[in-house]
C-alpha cells in the first residue's frame, strides 16, 4: 500500500514551488488572493479563478496563460492538503487528494456527509485505472465509457489509501470528460477524491454561485461557467454509477444522467448481464 503523502505544514513549500505567496497569518484560510484572467469577486477567505472558455475544451493561446495558472493553482492547493472546487462535465464537484486523510476528512465535514457514504475517484487516463483497481472488463469497454459521465465501481486496488472510504472494498472510478479536470488529474500525478460541490441532501450545483455558501470553508474556486443549460431536473442528476464488480455482470446503482447510453454499450456490445446493484 502506498503511503499517504503528507498533508499539514506543506502550504508555504508548495506555493513558492510554482511561484504562489503566503497570504497574510490569521486569515479564514492562509493563501494569496488569486487574481483571475478575467474579473470576479470571490467570499472572504476564498479564492475564486475563471477559466477561460468554459474549461471543457482546453484553451488556445492567447488564453493558455489563464488555463496554465489555474492548473497551478489547484495542483498546488491539493498537494497542500486543501479542498477545491472544479468544474466537471455533469456538476461542480469538491476534490481534494485522496492520498491525504486529513483533506478526506475535511470533506464530509464541509458537506456535512455521512461517512458511511464514499467519495469517488478522479483519474486523468484510462491507463491509470489499473493501478488503483482490479479491473475484470475488457479494456475496450473502459474507453467506450471513460472519459464520460459515468461512475465505474470496481474493487479497489492496495495502491488506495486506506482512510478512502474503509467500510468497502470496492471504488467508483470517475474519468469526466471534461478537459481541465483530465489535466488536472494528470499534473497533480495521483487519486483524486471527488463529490458533488453541495450540502448533502441538497440539489447539486450547475454553477459556483449555487454553493457560494461553501466558498469560505473551500481553498480555491475554479469557475468554468455553467453546466448544462439548468433548465430541467435532468441536468442536476449527477454521473450514471455502475457497478462492475462482478464478472459478466453489471449493477446500476445510480441511473444518473447517462443511462441509457451506459446500458447499451455495456448490454448490446459487451453482453453484460443487469443484476442488482452493489453495496457500494
Amino acid at each position: 500500500m502506498s503511503p499517504a503523502r503528507p498533508c499539514k505544514g506543506l502550504r508555504a513549500a508548495v506555493a513558492a514551488s510554482v511561484g504562489l505567496s503566503e497570504g497574510p497569518a490569521g486569515s479564514a484560510r492562509s493563501g494569496r488572493l488569486l487574481r483571475p484572467p478575467s474579473p470576479a469577486r470571490a467570499a472572504p477567505g476564498c479564492r475564486l479563478l475563471r477559466l477561460p472558455g468554459n474549461g471543457a475544451a482546453r484553451s488556445a493561446s492567447p488564453e493558455r496563460a489563464g488555463w496554465t495558472e489555474a492548473l497551478r493553482a489547484a495542483v498546488a492547493e491539493l498537494r497542500a492538503g486543501a479542498v477545491v472546487a472544479v468544474p466537471t462535465d455533469t456538476l461542480y464537484g469538491l476534490a481534494c487528494s485522496a492520498s491525504c486523510s486529513a483533506a478526506l476528512g475535511a470533506v464530509y465535514r464541509i458537506k456535512g456527509r455521512r461517512e458511511a457514504k464514499p467519495l469517488a475517484v478522479c483519474l486523468g487516463r484510462v491507463a491509470d485505472v489499473y493501478r488503483y483497481c482490479h479491473v475484470r472488463v475488457p479494456e475496450g469497454l473502459l474507453k467506450d465509457l471513460l472519459p464520460g459521465p459515468v461512475t465505474l465501481v470496481m474493487e479497489r486496488s492496495e495502491e488506495l489509501n486506506k482512510d478512502l472510504n474503509p467500510f468497502t472494498p470496492l471504488v467508483g472510478i470517475r474519468i469526466p470528460d471534461h478537459a481541465f479536470m483530465q489535466d488536472l488529474a494528470q499534473m497533480f500525478g495521483g487519486p483524486l477524491a471527488l463529490t458533488s460541490a453541495n450540502l448533502s441532501s441538497q440539489a447539486s450545483s450547475l454553477n459556483v454561485k449555487e454553493f457560494q455558501d461553501l466558498w469560505p470553508q473551500l481553498s480555491l474556486v475554479v469557475d468554468g461557467g455553467p453546466i448544462g443549460d439548468g433548465q430541467s431536473p435532468e441536468c442536476r442528476l449527477g454521473s450514471t454509477v455502475v457497478d462492475l464488480s462482478v464478472p459478466g455482470k453489471f449493477g446500476i446503482i445510480r441511473p444518473g444522467c447517462a443511462l441509457e447510453n451506459t446500458t447499451a454499450v455495456l448490454q448490446q456490445k459487451y453482453g453484460l448481464l443487469p443484476s442488482h446493484g452493489s453495496c457500494f
